[in-house]
């Protein structure tokens, strides 16, 4: 829970820091790149970590990963300017993506299938926790200290969860294979060279540069070109990074697509809610991050208690009620009156937190529970792939579509000059005398209109993950009985 916590609280925290790491160093063109260098790291190192942790065991992938976040911590903050702490945030990514799916993994070795509800809401409250301490964290770090703390801060917690993990994490010795394992690195480099194309063409296609522009264009058709090549080589390689099995078999597929989807849908809270908070409702930063972190309060709870229902009607139903909830709430949200107050959007995003609590932890358990130790790794590491490209894609498509409304609410303006964009126009709302009264009014309209589309698409997304599990999932899935590393261990002499 300690090394998770490393990647979890990581981009609240540096968030609140934004306009100091500005004002120190630059950069303000080029500073999303903060986040989206971290995430690119992450997403398209999971299936490396995932297959040397069914190669070589869970343990060295995870040491490894904490000692690579924490390098990466240090060297960020001594960076010098915004490229080189950029860099640096891509090292901390290479890290967190072993923390990620690691930790997941170990999760559903150590505990049987009974426990793992349990403990994976344990997991879930870290995040919980991390989006609501983050901020405040982060913010009194930025405020009375210095920007470089919030990297800082991560060495005493990391070295704790390093030693915790060196000393009383002992996985159990398993056969050694007949042949040496080998590592398909030209799989790995194919694999992180699209994932790297393609999320580059997502995260700038429309900021940095126009959808259909040569450098939009020049990347979606590289990537093509190397998801291309990748698939060869894969089919070629003895031990392939994704192997073909991932996507052969029904359970693993349909739960890959079930969670992109939820990807997808989420990025209308995670993304545009603060913006409506603070834009629509009028509300301050922090007042709008908490309508969004009820959410965080309700899933680990909701998640908890899954294990209840799916005891009884098993996974895939189990799965279907939640998206289902999760589909009628997001479309509850167009029907909120304007302005509204602040506890319509908060008593919606409490009901989702639940929705989506029930929907993916029985899913995770479910398809973690269909493979043995040696896939289970790669299975996990796919699982969480799709639901990070599924977020990365959903916030290209939603902001393409925001702000195609934005722009076409705003084209009768009762003044004129109005940014385009929902970014420029948030930043506009924040000085009270930007606009009139009339058109500030108009402003906010216009705004309420393109969030309430993103989560009309964002509905569109859980229809697509209830689709997934109706047609694809089976109606059972294949659980296979093993002993589980916590039973082996709790029979090992001072290994409890």
């Amino acid at each position: 829970m300690l090394g998770m916590a490393l990647a979890a609280i990581d981009g609240t925290i540096v968030s609140t820091a934004v306009p100091q790491i500005v004002g120190d160093l630059g950069g303000l063109a080029v500073f999303s790149w903060l986040f989206s260098g971290y995430l690119l790291a992450v997403t398209v190192t999971l299936p490396l970590y995932g297959k040397l942790s069914d190669t070589f065991g869970r343990k060295p992938v995870l040491i490894a990963g904490i000692i690579l976040f924490l390098v990466g911590s240090v060297l960020c903050a001594a960076a010098w300017n915004m490229a080189a702490l950029i860099a640096f945030r891509i090292v901390q990514g290479l890290g967190g993506g072993a923390l990620q799916g690691t930790v997941q993994t170990i999760a559903a070795d150590l505990y049987p299938l009974k426990e793992r509800p349990r403990i994976q809401a344990k997991l879930s409250t870290v995040w919980a926790t991390s989006a609501v301490a983050g901020p405040v964290v982060g913010g009194l770090l930025a405020g009375y200290a210095d920007w470089r703390w919030i990297f800082l801060i991560n060495l005493p917690v990391g070295a704790v969860a390093l030693w915790l993990v060196v000393r009383h994490l002992h996985e159990p010795s398993r056969p050694r294979p007949a042949a040496r394992p080998r590592v398909d690195w030209a799989g790995a480099l194919a694999v992180f060279a699209t994932g790297s194309l393609l999320l580059t063409a997502l995260v700038q296609g429309g900021v940095a540069w126009p959808w259909l522009s040569a450098p939009s264009l020049g990347l979606f058709g590289a990537s093509a070109v190397l998801a291309a090549l990748t698939v060869v080589i894969e089919r070629r390689a003895a031990e392939p990074i994704i192997p073909g099995w991932v996507w052969r078999r029904r359970t693993i597929a349909s739960v890959n697509l079930a969670l992109g989807a939820m990807g997808l849908l989420m990025v209308a809270p995670t993304v545009f809610l603060p913006t409506y908070a603070q834009s629509v409702l009028g509300l301050g930063p922090i007042a709008a991050g908490f309508v969004l972190s009820v959410m965080t309060l309700s899933w680990p709870v909701s998640a908890a208690l899954s294990d209840r229902v799916y005891n009884r009607i098993g996974f895939r139903r189990t799965a279907m009620i939640g998206m289902s909830a999760a589909l009628l709430i997001l479309l509850a949200f167009p029907l909120l009156p304007y302005p509204g107050e602040p506890w319509h959007p908060a008593l919606l995003m409490l009901l989702l937190g639940a929705a989506l609590g029930l929907f993916q932890l029985p899913l995770i358990v479910g398809v973690q529970s269909t493979v043995g130790w040696a896939e289970r790794g790669t299975t996990t590491a796919s699982v969480l792939f799709c639901r990070q490209v599924g977020q990365s894609i959903g916030a290209a498509v939603f902001g393409a579509v925001a702000n195609g409304v934005l722009a076409a609410r705003l084209l009768d303006a009762p003044v004129d000059g109005l940014p385009g964009d929902l970014d420029a126009v948030t930043r506009a709302l924040e000085d009270p005398g930007a606009f009139s009264a009339a058109a500030t009014d108009h402003v906010r309209r216009a705004v309420d209109a393109a969030v309430d589309y993103v989560y009309i698409g964002a509905a569109g997304a859980a229809a697509l993950a209830l689709l997934a599990l109706i047609t694809l999932t089976p109606r059972r899935f294949p659980i296979i009985t093993e002993p589980t590393e916590a039973a082996e261990t709790a029979r090992a002499p001072g290994r409890r």
